[in-house]
């Protein structure tokens, strides 16, 4: 079984869900839980940006699950997308650390 989504439907060059400044958070509240195994980003290539730059593109992040709002968060991962390499970079999770939702992940 896979989730996949996207935060933006619209991924044409300029048309980017961009942060306000060089730090940003989102939550993502799903319907159910889950035992996510990676995640997945993408960006521009430098060659198709509009401004021959890819400076807004996540550089160091953080993924981290909770079981319920208000408890303590479980680190995922912590990875760095590198705008040197694909567009589109899969960054595999801590699933035996995983704890999204109800229960917890079993391997």
């Amino acid at each position: 079984l896979a989730v996949v989504f996207c935060l933006q439907p619209d991924v044409t060059p300029g048309q980017c869900w961009a942060f306000q400044g060089s730090q940003g958070h989102v939550v993502i509240r799903l319907p159910a839980r889950i035992w996510p195994a990676a995640l997945t980003l993408q960006h521009i290539y430098k060659a198709v940006s509009p401004s021959g730059m890819v400076s807004s593109a996540p550089r160091d992040f953080t993924v981290s699950g909770v079981e319920k709002e208000g408890e303590e968060e479980t680190l995922l991962g912590t990875f760095m997308y590198d705008v040197e390499r694909e567009a589109i970079q899969t960054f595999p999770l801590k699933v035996e650390e995983a704890r999204v939702g109800k229960g917890r992940a079993e391997r």
